[in-house]
């Protein structure tokens, strides 16, 4: 389609277009062998761009490979070849581990066409016989150098590489010209990639964080089979080749390890001396420092604000109760002036009824009665209100002496029957108070469900079975369960509290119930013969002042709290592990017995003591009685 002409131009046809013929070209030229190939190979032309570029820069590196012959080759001793230098031989000391396969082979191509002993000989050169002329270095290093495997070892062991590591002084005064050069060094041992650089003082700190990270996580290919002092194939049996391989492989990983070291402390001193790190841990300190100051200014600021808030209540509290008080003490003086108003009214009712009685002598012609009356009159005067009073002396001063008497009289009868309410209703109240304290205490006979017989078995059964006795509260309520003759179950929890009970009754029914329990057991062992005469009193066999003095001491002491199974087993522990020549013994026992104090286990050792004297008397004695 043409194009339209410009607004100010015209279009003008000349002539018309002839057909357009279809002719038949043959693709043919280099251009079109490229496009073949491209299209056979499934490739973009820009691959194929950069595959051309490679091989003419492979091709231009040949043509400007430059070889540097080894200064003292002729008298290389091929016996040492191990020892050589592989790249210094092929002439490729200035590009070693550089140098790539094709530039291997071209250097060995040119070393060949120079030494090779028909080469020499066909100069009139003299050539050693065998194996012993120094072209066998030149056919080990391209031996070496041309299998990428023990290249790779000859690579690990360059003899050429630097495996120095900057001193911490060196580090202090010149830190990137120091460290920089030795880490690019050991890059080529990396496994990975991009490796990072040092970089500058104006690095970031993920930049810096990263280098580090990468360097303390360092993946070195960098192996030392080359160095294996023995050889595998030289060994004349398998035996000896497995002993080659071991030491072969122990030394192996002794130098591995020392490589490992060898990085670390490069990598620990160059954290160690570098500036940045410096800087960085000192920014992040004033950054912590300042997040404290700033978290200890918000904290005092709210402190303050809470000190004021406090302060503004206190204050509000304190007017407010400086505001009750001044209320409360006009009120008072109020009241105070009211009840003196009040007073002196009574004052003065009281005076004019004393006045009026005693104006007509008290209603009585006999001195005897009119002594009486005078005693009821100042009865009135105590007992009655104002408005009584008032109403009374209205009475009697508009009344006569007969009529006065017997208003005076029935106002006597109604405070006289008023007094007799109150009194009957404070002994009333006084009966139910005393009904209420006896049964809360429940002791003696008036406790419920429990008899005489009862209490005693409960008094018998506390000495048999003292405190530490293991569940002792369950034991004794299986004991008093046995043996009592009323059938009534206990349970530990009614033990207890009749116990307790027992705590609080007076002494007069403690004396009452002690001398029961003592007289009921003396009846019971009386037939029973004394046989020892110096024998150790028991608990269970005492005179009744002693027995009672045991029991109520119990009583008294309020020891509830039973020693467990455990705290026993750790008392009789420390009883053999501290003897009685230990100094401070008892301090030592209580502390090995948690919970207890030092006067809680000599009073419980006491009691074991007691108890064991007490059961072999009671066996003695009971001893002639199983006989019969």
């Amino acid at each position: 389609m043409l194009l339209e002409a410009p607004e100010a131009d015209t279009t003008v046809v000349y002539d018309a277009v002839t057909a357009s013929v279809q002719v038949q070209v043959e693709p043919v030229g280099r251009w079109f062998e490229a496009f073949v190939r491209r299209r056979n190979r499934t490739v973009s032309a820009s691959f194929q761009e950069l595959e051309d570029e490679e091989e003419l820069e492979e091709e231009s590196e040949d043509e400007d490979l430059q070889l540097e012959e080894h200064p003292l080759l002729r008298t290389l001793d091929p016996k040492d070849w191990k020892n050589q230098d592989h790249y210094a031989v092929l002439g490729l000391a200035h590009m070693r581990y550089k140098a790539t396969q094709k530039q291997i082979k071209s250097a060995h191509k040119a070393m060949v066409l120079k030494h090779h002993p028909d080469k020499r000989k066909a100069a009139g050169e003299q050539i050693v016989e065998g194996d012993n002329d120094y072209f066998t270095c030149i056919t080990k290093a391209i031996e070496v150098l041309s299998d990428p495997v023990r290249r790779r070892a000859f690579d690990s062991v360059d003899p050429t590489f630097d495996n120095t590591v900057p001193l911490k002084g060196e580090g202090a005064k010149n830190f990137f010209q120091a460290f920089s050069p030795a880490f690019d060094r050991n890059a080529r041992w990396s496994s990975r990639k991009h490796v990072p650089k040092l970089g500058t003082m104006e690095s970031s700190f993920e930049d810096v964080d990263h280098f580090y990270s990468f360097w303390y996580n360092f993946d070195s290919w960098r192996e030392f089979s080359y160095l294996d002092e023995e050889e595998k194939e030289k060994a004349e049996c398998r035996d000896e080749r497995r002993w080659i391989d071991k030491q072969n492989r122990a030394s192996r990983t002794q130098r591995k390890k020392e490589e490992m070291n060898r990085m670390r402390t490069l990598v620990d001193t160059a954290y160690g001396c570098d500036p940045r790190i410096k800087r960085f841990k000192e920014e992040e300190r004033s950054r912590k420092e300042s997040e404290r100051r700033a978290k200890a200014d918000a904290k005092k600021k709210e402190q303050e604000e809470k000190d004021r808030a406090r302060q503004a209540e206190l204050d509000a509290a304190r007017l407010l109760k400086e505001k009750e008080e001044e209320e409360a003490k006009q009120a008072a003086q109020l009241a105070k002036k009211e009840k003196e108003i009040q007073k002196k009214a009574i004052k003065k009712e009281r005076g004019k009824l004393r006045t009026t009685c005693k104006n007509w002598n008290y209603f009585a012609d006999i001195e005897a009665d009119s002594v009486k009356m005078m005693q009821e009159v100042e009865k009135l005067c105590d007992r009655l209100e104002l408005m009584s009073l008032q109403t009374l002396n209205e009475v009697l001063s508009s009344s006569s002496q007969e009529e006065g008497k017997v208003a005076v009289e029935k106002q006597v009868q109604e405070v006289n029957a008023q007094m007799q309410r109150e009194r009957e209703a404070e002994v009333q109240a006084q009966q139910v108070v005393r009904g209420a304290e006896q049964a809360s205490r429940g002791g003696g006979a008036a406790g419920k469900g429990w008899n005489e017989e009862d209490l005693q078995l409960l008094i018998k059964a506390v000495n048999l079975f003292p405190a530490g006795t293991n569940a002792r509260w369950e034991v004794i309520a299986n004991y008093m369960n046995l043996h009592s003759t009323t059938g009534t179950k206990r349970t530990a929890k009614d033990v207890i509290n009749k116990a307790k009970n027992l705590q609080r009754v007076d002494p007069v029914q403690k004396d009452e119930t002690n001398k029961k329990a003592f007289e009921k057991f003396r009846r019971e062992h009386s037939a029973v013969p004394v046989t020892v005469d110096n024998a150790a009193p028991s608990e269970r066999f005492e005179g009744q002042s002693g027995f009672r003095t045991r029991f109520w001491r119990w009583i008294r002491s309020g020891d509830v709290t039973a020693w467990t199974s455990e705290e026993q087993k750790l008392l009789e522990q420390a009883l053999k592990t501290f003897p009685v020549s230990t100094s401070e013994r008892w301090d030592k026992i209580s502390s090995a017995v948690p919970g207890r104090t030092k006067k809680d286990c000599m009073k419980r050792y006491k009691e074991l003591v007691e108890m064991v004297k007490a059961k072999k008397a009671a066996q003695e004695q009971l001893a002639p009685k199983i006989k019969k």
